[in-house]
C-alpha cells in the first residue's frame, strides 16, 4: 500500500498548478492509513496520508479517494475526461465558491482513478429542531440559495429560470418530495439493521455479491 500511495501522490502533484505544486513538494509522506468511507462511498478505496514539511508542527493531511465512473454515464455520453478523478475535481471547482486549493487527481498503480483533497474537517452545522419558525425559514432560504448558485454555475441559468417559471408548482413539488423522503428516512432508520446485515452476508456467502478484502 505504501508504494502505491507514494506513486499516486507523485501523479497528483503533476495535476496541480505550478505554485501549488511547489508548495506540496515541500512536504514528504511520513505515515498513511486506510480510511473507512461513508455509506455513499461503500466499495471504494480511501486513504489518508500524513505529510510533514520543515518541522513537526508543519503537517498536511491529504485524503486520496477512489473516483469511479458517474452513474449517469451509461445513459449519457462518456465522460470527456480521461481520469474520473479529474472529472470530480473539475465539478467541485465549478460548483463551489471557494474550493480546496489542494484539490487534484491521480491514477494509482492499480489503474484506478483517485482524487485528492486536504483532510480538514471545518464543517459547521445547525440543529433545525432548535430554531424558531422564522429561523427555519432563514436557514432553508440560505440552503436553497447555496444550491441554486451551484446549479447556475454548472448550468444555463436562463434555461433553469425558464423551466421553473413564475408559479409555485416547482416549490410545491420539492416540498412534497422532501416530506415523502423524510418519511422514507424515518422508516429506514427504524428498520432492523441486523436483518439487513444478515441478508448481505448471506448474499456474499451464496456468491450473489462479490466481497474483496485488499487490506
Amino acid at each position: 500500500m505504501a508504494e502505491g500511495i507514494h506513486l499516486a501522490l507523485g501523479s497528483y502533484r503533476a495535476s496541480l498548478r505550478d505554485d501549488l505544486r511547489d508548495l506540496v513538494e515541500q512536504y514528504e509522506v511520513v505515515d498513511m492509513a486506510r480510511k473507512v468511507v461513508g455509506v455513499g462511498s461503500v466499495g471504494t478505496r480511501c486513504y489518508v496520508a500524513l505529510l510533514q514539511g520543515k518541522d513537526h508542527d508543519d503537517v498536511l493531511f491529504l485524503q486520496i479517494k477512489q473516483a469511479e465512473a458517474s452513474v449517469l454515464e451509461p445513459h449519457l455520453q462518456p465522460s470527456g475526461y480521461d481520469n474520473h478523478g479529474e472529472r470530480v475535481v473539475t465539478g467541485q471547482r465549478l460548483l463551489q465558491t471557494v474550493p480546496d486549493i489542494f484539490l487534484g487527481w491521480s491514477r494509482g498503480p492499480d489503474g484506478d482513478d483517485y482524487y485528492v483533497r486536504q483532510l480538514w474537517d471545518m464543517k459547521g452545522g445547525i440543529d433545525p429542531a432548535k430554531l424558531t419558525p422564522g429561523g427555519v425559514g432563514v436557514y432553508g432560504g440560505l440552503c436553497g440559495w447555496t444550491l441554486a448558485r451551484a446549479h447556475c454555475r454548472g448550468g444555463d441559468e436562463v434555461a433553469i429560470a425558464a423551466y421553473l417559471g413564475s408559479s409555485e408548482a416547482f416549490d410545491d413539488a420539492v416540498a412534497t418530495f422532501a416530506v415523502t423522503y423524510a418519511d422514507v428516512n424515518d422508516h429506514d432508520h427504524d428498520h432492523d439493521h441486523d436483518h439487513d446485515h444478515r441478508m448481505l452476508a448471506a448474499a456474499v456467502e451464496a456468491g450473489k455479491l462479490k466481497a474483496v478484502n485488499d487490506l
